[in-house]
């Protein structure tokens, strides 16, 4: 008969974990590229959702900001739109889908943190996050900038919890895209 020490479980039950966020980790990867994958080649199709309102806004933000490192412009819909419906609301229904479309960044940086998590850099930027983290998230999500993604993917291998990051960039791109859907209306003389 054999015998378990406390020990041999408690080595099988970290083998077991690790085997499973490994499998999570690939998982939020293998996601985050198909998405991106799909949504470049479905570029084209993507501005039609501009004719159902405010859920077409939502639809078209969330895929056009689903890609990683490649953006889809989203915020052209967004200028557009402002114009034809009430800015506040196009702004809050494109920063909700952009920060929900975001995600996959935060997903890409979650999955391959596996290799950043023992180098000394890494831990500088884990305590860098602890303290402003959110904050940094609404910064970089409230002015136009193209290393948005970077900040997620930071987000996701730093582990911020899931619902800061959504929260914070959700903030942040309401904001910029209120502001840019009030140009919209202003110079097409709509809203």
């Amino acid at each position: 008969m054999e015998e378990y020490s406390p020990q041999s479980v408690t080595i099988s039950q970290s083998s077991h974990m690790n085997r499973r966020q490994m499998a999570l980790r690939v998982a939020a990867v293998v996601f985050s590229v198909g998405i991106t994958v799909v949504i470049i080649a479905a570029r084209d199709s993507i501005g039609k959702y501009a004719a159902y309102g405010h859920p077409g806004v939502f639809i078209i933000s969330a895929l056009g900001n689903a890609t990683l490192i490649l953006p889809a412009p989203s915020w052209a819909i967004v200028f557009a739109v402002g114009s034809a419906l009430n800015p506040y609301w196009v702004g809050i229904w494109a920063g909700i889908g952009s920060a929900i479309g975001e995600m996959t960044g935060y997903l890409a940086g979650f999955g391959g943190s596996a290799v950043v998590e023992n180098r000394k850099r890494y831990h500088q930027l884990e305590r860098l996050m602890d303290r402003y983290g959110a904050w940094l998230i609404f910064a970089l999500a409230a002015i136009p900038n193209p290393i948005f993604d970077v900040g997620g993917i930071l987000a996701g291998t730093l582990k911020m919890p899931w619902w800061k990051f959504l929260g914070a960039a959700a903030a942040g791109k309401t904001v910029r895209f209120i502001v840019l859907a009030l140009v919209g209306a202003s110079i097409f003389g709509g809203g």
